[in-house]
């Protein structure tokens, strides 16, 4: 079965939830999270990395973007995604 992948970013001031709220959303469209990876640097800042899924994802990328991206808002998060395409075509030798 082929996948679609996203990768998403998440970087701003450590808080609760974060985590909790993504995941939440991503769970609730039916998308998968492949990989992720978090950790708190310096003073208290919160980077995640997410691969997800969106092969099945119950709405399209654009709406993915909008409600990923208002989450981020909502935590005063930055918050940038990019497909593998695209992913690929940037790093491509």
């Amino acid at each position: 079965m082929e996948k679609e992948l996203l990768f998403i970013t998440v970087i701003g001031e450590d808080k609760k939830g974060i985590v909790a709220r993504i995941s939440n959303f991503l769970y609730e469209k039916d998308i998968n999270i492949e990989d992720i990876n978090q950790r708190i640097m310096g003073d208290g800042y919160f980077v995640m990395t997410m691969l997800v899924d969106i092969k099945n994802a119950a709405i399209p990328m654009e709406t993915i973007t909008r409600g990923v991206e208002q989450i981020g808002k909502d935590l005063a998060l930055r918050v940038q995604l990019q497909h593998e395409n695209i992913f690929k075509m940037m790093h491509r030798v």
